[in-house]
């Protein structure tokens, strides 16, 4: 295939893009700029829908369904407070992933190469290594749903164990042989996604309890709903430390705005639809016994008991919402092999396709060890990850905003640590906001004394206290670093 058709077919998120398309479709290129001799010469309408499309197809899945799912169950929401909640949380992340999306074209580096010049060469090694948890922990998430989906649909005749490995092995096949194929079905696959979640939402949706409401004191439920939007809020943010990696072949004078807006549409939109169904899901199983019955066995088992009475039709459209998963992990996946490459020279020389089938198996185990857990690890490991992409995107903004604004970006730095910044300041701010965030956290294994003085349960501040301290501390010490080394 030649490169030019390569290119295009790849797309935004390609992992066969020009210019790197080897025997055997196998991707040799790494996190090297792209230069833009080898990016589109123009962009089309079509190229900036895909923005939009690409971004609703990886987040119109089980997982967040599984998100939303957690605001009537765990944090005794109602209906209401918990849809409010959703939405809002998702819009509100996906503007960070907008956000930082928009410095694939411009730079044509992939976004934890962008970080070094946020963060500096060394400790935005740190950022790395994080986004790399987030996108293994995503994938873990994503083959556990299939896995109790797959279940399910086998009457139980199928552990979730074998489901989750087969999930884990399309995905694995995807990744090393397929990802030209992968990104034609990418463009397509929010169409049976919606076929399958309007097919539910027209079963289930008359047995949503829209009528529940949260029943306990006022500053329980205040508290509950802050952690419930904090963790959508973590769940649709945990996307921007990968926003600019499916960019980088698009021509630098790509429309920023386009660039943003589409995105910020593609992954809002898609989170919240989702979200929204797992509410009603979570909703229903209060006064349904037989959907409470189901939340027991898995979320997967819930899933599929919204489709009751359509027997084998509803069964096959399971499969459809298992399958539907590999569009979240494949993205996750790609996103997670090019953190290993930004850690260092052995990442760098490792073939892709071996560092993409040490991920899956990783997390492929993960997942088995972790099946009977599935809300723990959501509550827990969500928040988590959304405490420092948080803190990362407010000290990038900053840094554009204040210190960039008439510097520049020399984007040809991108592997010279002499023309890149220190990152003292950064790393100071990046600590500070995660202290800021260990005193704000409320989770399982830990509640910060801040958390505690909201309500006898808690509440989770720990996104919002990591990012306000990040951002009152970095401009000073950003000017102070610029005065001492000026860079």
């Amino acid at each position: 295939m030649p490169e030019k058709n390569a290119a295009r077919i790849a797309d935004s998120f390609s992992d066969v893009e020009a210019g790197c398309f080897a025997f055997k479709h196998l991707e040799t290129r790494g996190i090297e700029r792209v230069p833009e001799t080898e990016r589109y010469k123009r962009v089309t309408a079509s190229d900036y829908a895909q923005m939009a499309l690409l971004w609703f197809s990886t987040n119109i899945t089980a997982n967040n369904v599984a998100v939303g799912m957690l605001g009537p169950i765990d944090y005794s929401l109602g209906f209401t407070d918990a849809a409010l909640c959703s939405v809002l949380g998702a819009i509100l992340g996906a503007v960070g992933v907008g956000y930082m999306s928009t410095f694939g074209p411009v730079s044509g580096n992939r976004t934890m190469v962008v970080a070094r010049y946020f963060m500096g060469y060394w400790p935005s090694k740190i950022c790395a290594l994080l986004n790399i948890v987030i996108m293994l922990g995503y994938g873990m998430i994503d083959c556990l749903i299939g896995g109790q989906v797959l279940s399910a649909v086998a009457d139980g005749k199928l552990s979730i164990v074998v489901g989750t490995v087969i999930v884990a092995v399309v995905s694995l096949v995807v990744v090393v042989f397929g990802m030209g194929a992968f990104h034609v079905y990418e463009r397509w696959a929010s169409i049976p996604q919606l076929i399958a979640l309007f097919v539910l939402i027209g079963s289930a949706g008359p047995k949503f309890d829209t009528s529940i409401t949260a029943t306990r004191d006022h500053r329980t439920i205040a508290g509950n709903r802050l952690s419930f939007f904090s963790l959508c809020l973590s769940s649709s943010i945990a996307w921007a430390p990968a926003g600019a990696d499916f960019y980088v072949y698009y021509p630098k004078d790509t429309r920023k705005w386009k660039t943003f807006t589409l995105t910020t549409i593609g992954v809002g939109l898609g989170l919240s639809f989702a979200n929204l169904i797992g509410v009603g899901l979570g909703s229903g199983t209060i006064s349904q016994k037989t959907w409470a019955d189901a939340l027991d066995v898995s979320s997967g088992a819930l899933i599929l008991e919204g489709y009751a009475g359509l027997r084998g039709f509803g069964k096959l459209l399971g499969v459809f919402v298992a399958l539907g998963l590999i569009a979240n992990n494949i993205p996750g996946t790609y996103s997670a092999v090019l953190g290993f490459q930004v850690l260092g020279r052995y990442g760098q020389r490792t073939p892709r396709w071996i560092i993409s089938c040490v991920s899956v198996l990783a997390y492929t185990a993960c997942a088995v060890a972790g099946r009977n857990s599935l809300f723990s690890i959501f509550e827990n490991f969500l928040a988590l990850m959304g405490y420092w992409v948080a803190i990362y995107t407010v000290i990038a903004l900053e840094e554009h905003a204040i210190f960039r604004r008439t510097r520049g970006f020399d984007w040809s730095a991108w592997s010279d640590r002499s023309r890149l910044p220190h990152g003292v300041a950064a790393l100071a701010a990046f600590l500070v906001g995660w202290v800021g965030a260990v005193l704000g956290m409320c989770q399982v294994y830990h509640k910060g004394p801040i958390a505690k003085q909201v309500s006898s349960q808690g509440a989770d501040l720990g996104i919002w206290l990591g990012a306000s301290w990040a951002m009152v501390v970095f401009p000073p010490l950003r000017w102070l670093e610029l005065k001492r080394f000026g860079r």
